[in-house]
């Protein structure tokens, strides 16, 4: 099995309207792989290789002036995850990042209407150090917010539902969050990241060129190379997609193979999710859609929550244990 590529600038016919080709590539590609590779997106002349060049010098960065962004000291785990600090499925990730998400105020304890509201605040950068990191990441989400937003009326229209569908469901602000990540090979036992599925709407990924990104498709055992394709985004299925489908689309597990020890591997990922209270209820399919929609994936240790803001508080508390611990004990044993 390979991964589709698709172009975004097919999207549309002349006239404005999803062109149906599109939607049907779209369609069969989230529906029997769960991931495809979108090229011809829209990004300005040379914006790729600049945040690849300003995420390396990041990365390139004295420890110190790093950790002075540690995202211990966040309680809305935002900032600098150190090597070997972030887990997944049970074990230490071999990587190095810093999370962000819309620059938001704190919101107070006593303010909360529910405990998702710790998600709310404000990043850490590296102005001192590198400022120009803020101004190269922050464009690259607003277009990414831009091609993800086309994304979702397209996943609408390619399910028989009215373009605008989701919309309501963003707006007036979506909660997306952001990784720039550098994988360091490692000797020994160690994984880059091991199996999971996202558990946003959408996940829009930038690879570099090393590889090592893997996709485990719908009703498959086996896994199946991502490759790195010059200049394309990388589209995956998130868990919110899933229970908005009642399982017609799957959020596809993935892992990413550890570098050669001395070696490293560079990312930043998009995550595309609603606001916080956002709640997904399964659409109305097609009949033929909703007969090859099984229901949402059943795991033991990983139930999926329609209300999206539960589903990202379960994500962080599970991948940061120790910004749970140190900011909001009373809320990790729930």
């Amino acid at each position: 099995m390979t991964i589709p590529v698709l172009r975004l600038d097919t999207a549309r016919t002349t006239e404005g309207r999803f062109d149906p080709a599109f939607l049907d590539a779209l369609r069969t590609a989230l529906h029997e792989v769960g991931f495809l590779q979108l090229v011809d997106f829209g990004a300005a002349p040379g914006q790729v290789e600049e945040l690849a060049a300003v995420t390396a010098r990041f990365f390139d960065l004295p420890l110190a002036d790093r950790m002075a962004l540690d995202n211990r000291n966040s309680p809305h785990f935002r900032g600098y995850t150190r090597l070997g600090h972030e887990i997944t499925a049970g074990r230490p990730d071999a990587r190095e990042q810093i999370d962000f998400g819309p620059e938001l105020p704190p919101v107070p304890r006593e303010r909360w209407d529910e405990p998702f509201r710790l998600l709310e605040g404000p990043n850490q950068w590296p102005d001192a150090a590198l400022p120009e990191l803020r101004g190269a990441v922050l464009a690259w989400t607003d277009l990414l917010s831009r091609v993800a937003t086309e994304l979702t009326r397209a996943l609408a229209a390619c399910l028989g539902l009215p373009d605008d569908h989701f919309d309501g469901l963003f707006g007036p602000e979506p909660h997306w969050f952001g990784k720039v990540i550098r994988y360091v090979g490692q000797v020994g036992d160690a994984q880059g990241v091991g199996p999971h599925a996202d558990w946003g709407f959408l996940t829009l990924l930038l690879q570099d060129g090393t590889g090592g990104l893997q996709a485990r498709p719908p009703r498959s055992d086996g896994w199946v190379d991502v490759p790195p394709l010059d200049g394309a985004l990388v589209v995956n299925v998130g868990e919110m997609l899933e229970v908005a489908t009642h399982g017609y689309l799957v959020a596809t597990d993935h892992r990413v193979l550890p570098c050669a020890p001395g070696a490293t591997r560079q990312s930043v990922g998009f995550f595309w999710s609603p606001r916080l209270d956002a709640v997904l209820d399964p659409v109305p399919l097609p009949a033929e859609l909703a007969a090859e929609a099984p229901g949402v994936s059943e795991h033991e240790h990983n139930a999926l929550l329609p209300r999206f803001g539960d589903n990202a508080l379960k994500g962080w508390f599970r991948s940061h244990p120790e910004v749970a611990a140190r900011h909001h004990p009373d809320l990790v044993g729930q």
